[in-house]
């Protein structure tokens, strides 16, 4: 089983403390070429947290049999066993989204995040806690693609979940701004992903000193004494 305090832990660490996004800065490939709009980052978010879960859980299960020599290949093997049933699954039922993914689906098995994961944490934790580990991690990338993409999206185009019509076909983008506006194009590009990464970036690290400032500013919590009879 999982104590509370353990799976606060694990949430935390996943979706804020060790953001594999904005305070690990890791798997930037994925982060900055698939981002053009918010819908194309949750997929691939989903995708990845569906790996990390299922390769967390495998690694944690079978730690003990895996010899300390063949790990690395070992894990590699996991992962890209289940990056191909992945892959097979978004070409058989989302095949136009799986178009415009094209190869970040199977970059997954190279993805440094999952890698790391399975490396760090789930060859040294129990399955429960590395399977939450692998979820909230993926969560935390899910939010930030999520994000990111969205401020691309709305800056560049002027629209919201573009997209969206090849996962619920029945849906349409929401238009944000006037339609007569023209677009930002830098949004759109490389080089904008990388300025608004960087004031997420900051805006994190702001956050965090904001939170070091208000505990510093916390009175001490007193300290219960027993009493004389």
């Amino acid at each position: 089983m999982i104590s509370r305090d353990e799976f606060r832990t694990i949430a935390g660490n996943g979706i804020w403390k060790q953001n594999t996004s904005i305070a690990q800065i890791l798997g930037l490939c994925p982060l900055l070429a698939v981002t053009t709009n918010a819908v194309n980052g949750v997929m691939l978010s989903l995708a990845t947290i569906l790996v990390m879960a299922i390769s967390n859980l495998a690694v944690a299960s079978l730690r003990n049999f895996i010899p300390h020599e063949i790990r690395i290949p070992v894990f590699i093997l996991i992962v890209a066993a289940l990056v191909t049933v992945v892959d097979l699954l978004f070409n058989a039922n989302l095949h136009e989204l799986y178009l415009v993914l094209g190869i970040f689906i199977p970059l997954i098995v190279t993805n440094c995040i999952v890698l790391a994961r399975v490396e760090a944490f789930a060859n040294k934790n129990p399955p429960l806690q590395s399977t939450f580990d692998g979820i909230f991690m993926g969560v935390g990338m899910l939010w930030t693609l999520a994000l990111l993409g969205a401020m691309r999206e709305m800056l560049g185009n002027g629209t919201i979940l573009g997209g969206i019509d090849m996962v619920f076909p029945s849906l349409q983008p929401i238009q944000v701004l006037p339609e007569s506006y023209p677009g930002f194009l830098l949004a759109l590009l490389p080089p904008g992903a990388f300025i608004l990464l960087g004031c997420m970036i900051a805006w994190k690290n702001w956050m965090d000193a904001r939170a070091a400032e208000r505990n510093k500013l916390k009175p001490p919590t007193p300290v219960a004494t027993a009493g004389c009879s």
